[in-house]
């Protein structure tokens, strides 16, 4: 298995359990009302569970793989912004950078 492979799986596996998170844990609804999303909590739950399970099936179709890398990496780009927004220390903000950087070799691999 390569490197590119390796970053599938970690973040289709890893968006499916920020997913699941989104709906069961309480810390997360916590943090989804101190970044002013709580409204919107179960609709990004259900985009990031959708976009992990379509990372995950891109791997065999490559349109899903650019799709869902493109839905990861504009879900990761309003992720820094609103922690920036709401002055987040940057150890706090590395998690979506690290996850933004992730889509987009994702996306680079997909072509």
């Amino acid at each position: 298995m390569d490197v590119i492979n390796l970053i599938i799986i970690f973040t289709a596996i890893s968006f499916i359990a920020y997913g699941i998170n989104s709906f069961i844990s309480k810390k997360m609804i916590s943090e989804f009302k101190r970044w002013g999303l709580e409204k919107k909590r179960k609709q990004i739950g259900g985009v990031q569970l959708i976009c992990g399970f379509g990372i995950l099936t891109g791997i065999k179709y490559n349109f899903i793989l650019i799709s869902s890398s493109i839905i990861l990496i504009i879900m990761m780009l309003v992720a820094v912004y609103v922690r920036i927004k709401i002055k987040d220390n940057i150890s706090e903000i590395i998690p979506a950078i690290a996850y933004l950087i992730l889509g987009i070799l994702i996306l680079q691999s997909s072509q």
